[in-house]
Parts: C-alpha cells; structure tokens; sequence
C-alpha cells in the first residue's frame, strides 16, 4: 500500500501541466508512427511483445486480489481529489470514459503491462492518446505515474472505483442498460428517470452495452455493483417460457 500511497502524493503534488519525458528534436525523430481513434481503435507501433510476465506483488488468491482492489481504490480517490479541488469532476469523468474505451481493446493493454516495451515507448503512446482525445493534463499526470509506477495493470480497476468515488460525490446512481441494438436517447432518457423514481439520486448515469444474445428488448442493472437486475429482454421471456413447459412435461410424466 506505500507504493498506491506514494503514487497519490505524486499525482497530488504534480503541476496541472504535461511535460514531455525527452526532448522535442528527440521526440521529432524517434517518436512511433501510431494513430488513435475511438471507433477504429488503437494501432499500436510494430513491436515483437513477448508473453506477459507477472510479477508478485505481494500474495495470491483472494488476498492478492484484495491488495490490488486498494491499490486501485487508493488511485481512483486520488484522481477525483485532484478533479474535485480543479472543479474537473465531470470532465475528469468524461476523460476516464475514453481510457476505459482505448483499455478495453485487449492489444493495448497487453501492449502497456508488457515488461519487455520500455517505458518510453509506453510514454510516447500516451503522449499521442492525449493530443487526439484531449485529455485534460492532470489526467495524463496520471497515466504517467501508472506507467512509473508500473501498476498500469491496474487500470481497469482503476476506472471501475473511480466511477465509484464520482457517483458518491456528485449522488449519481449508475444504470447500464444492454440492449440488442442502442436504443434511441429517448429511450434512454425515459430509462433515466424510472431508475431515478426507484433510487432517488439527484443524478442517474446511464452506460449502454450491446448484446445479440438478448434477441430483443433490454435489461437495466443499477444499485450497489449492479446488484439489481430490471429484465425486459426477449431472451428472458423465452426462458420462462422454456422452464414453464418443463414443468409441464414433469406433471404430465408423473
């Protein structure tokens, strides 16, 4: 836990400015050639990566586990402290909505957790992520202290505390909504205020997810990690259907 600590002081005590780890002639020449976008996804330079190699850190199982949910839990709070004294909470959110985006392609993670890329390679691509996306510079701070710190392997986690933290500050109930197709922002809208009737949070942000298996129609999850389930899918009333004719076929067997 030093370390997460420690990483905290860091990101409390960096200037809300990015400055470039070499020099601008060096980035100039030796810079990869890479191109970022949100709908095709990241190219990462032509790199030969090697399988991961872990490193302990600390425990195994469910006590590994529980280090890492800290750690993660120590950096998110860091992250919103600095976004809440900035008055940058929301568009410190919206910037961890593009990470998660850019982490969720599994080549990109693979890419940064990788111990044989060194780390100026992983800086020049965070360099590049944030001239396209426009993050703000306090969270590219941050990537940066990951990346030194070597818990980037965290990063998920990361965003999923972080998303914790914002919707306690700001009383934001969070609802995913999966549906076969996205649903018109409308739809959305209506979905909003039920799950505000049933909550009663100030704010409720809504999180789309697709999902063919669904057939039709839509599921809501919302409450404490998703812990309560709204199923208005096909596939669920399928499934009814399919345990309610089981049934009958025992009765008539028996």
């Amino acid at each position: 836990m030093a370390t997460a600590a420690a990483a905290a002081a860091a990101l409390q005590q960096t200037p809300i400015t990015f400055q470039s780890r070499s020099p601008p002639s060096a980035q100039l020449h030796s810079r990869p050639t890479v191109k970022f976008s949100l709908s095709t996804g990241l190219k990462l330079p032509k790199l030969t990566i090697k399988p991961l190699l872990r490193r302990n850190r600390g425990g195994g199982g469910a006590s590994g586990a529980r280090m890492a949910d800290s750690a993660a839990r120590s950096y998110a709070t860091a992250l919103a402290d600095v976004a809440k004294s900035n008055n940058t909470l929301e568009q410190t959110s919206a910037d961890i909505e593009k990470i998660e985006k850019f982490f969720s392609d599994p080549g990109v993670l693979n890419f940064f957790t990788n111990p044989t890329i060194g780390e100026e390679k992983k800086i020049s691509i965070i360099d590049e992520i944030a001239n396209t996306s426009s993050l703000q510079p306090h969270v590219i701070n941050f990537l940066n202290i990951l990346v030194d710190m070597k818990r980037i392997d965290l990063i998920k986690e990361i965003v999923k505390e972080f998303e914790i933290v914002y919707n306690k500050l700001t009383d934001t109930e969070l609802a995913t909504v999966t549906s076969v197709v996205q649903l018109e922002s409308q739809h959305l809208s209506q979905i909003a205020k039920e799950v505000q009737k049933l909550t009663g949070a100030k704010n409720v942000r809504i999180k789309t997810l697709i999902d063919p298996s669904l057939v039709a129609g839509f599921t809501i999850r919302y409450g404490s990690s998703g812990s309560k389930l709204i199923d208005m899918s096909v596939k669920k009333q399928l499934e009814e259907i399919a345990a309610q004719l089981e049934i009958g076929d025992i009765q008539l067997a028996a």
